[in-house]
């Protein structure tokens, strides 16, 4: 079955499921300026590529002068500007999005490049990412699980509350060839609108740590793996040339 991801069209469900789980966005946006500052101290501006509804941006932009956003799918900026009125927003595909400037720092989090279909396709993606950056910049790309790590028949389950609406979410992950195929239920009830019910496929694939560096080496930049707690896949993290690293 191919990828089906509708919770990417009803985006406000999608932020307040996240938020209502408690996912540290802001804790993840000192995570990144950390990385970014290590390499790029005097780094002004961050372009967030799959930025989804903005959590991560908001936090960001208090680190860096300049923040923008790049999402493929509109309702989720629908939902980042109704939130954050304020962020630059524009819509594309990680592969061939253009801007026509360049960023201190260019990052793409929680696993966005698993949706890739193919090698080729992440090499367009982390070459399209690395013409954003500024000399001297830093791209960090959080991946999808390696192939070694990836646990088939995960299940995952939980139960929010938002505003007055309660979400539940129960998932089930197997192993399909050099893919994850993740079928996710949505139970969604609210004292208006009563119960909905509706589920998502996500299609990922496991590329190995060896692809993504190969991917960044393609694009000139030299990559460092760096694992931490918060982004449990770890992060990626590549300076442009005339950068520190």
């Amino acid at each position: 079955m191919a990828t089906d991801t509708g919770i990417y069209q009803r985006a406000d469900i999608y932020h307040d499921f996240y938020h209502g789980r408690g996912k540290d966005y802001r804790a993840e946006a000192e995570l990144v300026r950390d990385l970014v500052r290590e390499r790029t101290p005097d780094a002004a501006s961050l372009l967030d590529v799959a930025c989804g509804t903005g959590a991560h941006l908001r936090e960001l932009a208090g680190s860096f002068g300049e923040v923008v956003g790049v999402d493929l799918a509109p309702e989720m900026l629908a939902v980042a500007e109704r939130h954050n009125p304020e962020l630059q927003l524009h819509q594309g595909d990680m592969r061939d999005f253009r801007i026509d400037r360049r960023f201190d720092a260019v990052t793409c989090m929680f696993s966005s490049a698993g949706y890739l279909p193919t090698a080729a396709d992440l090499d367009r993606a982390v070459q399209n990412l690395a013409d954003h950056l500024a000399p001297g910049g830093a791209l960090l790309l959080e991946p999808w699980w390696f192939p070694e790590n990836f646990l088939p028949g995960w299940v995952g389950a939980d139960v929010v509350t938002v505003d007055g609406r309660t979400i539940a979410r129960v998932s089930h992950t197997v192993r399909q060839g050099g893919t994850s195929r993740m079928e996710v239920h949505y139970t969604v009830a609210a004292p208006d609108t009563g119960i909905e019910h509706f589920t998502d496929t996500h299609v990922m694939t496991l590329f190995d740590r060896e692809t993504y560096e190969t991917a960044f080496r393609r694009a000139g930049l030299m990559p460092e793996y760096v694992k931490h707690d918060l982004v449990a896949p770890g992060i990626f993290v590549g300076t442009a040339e005339g950068g520190r690293a």
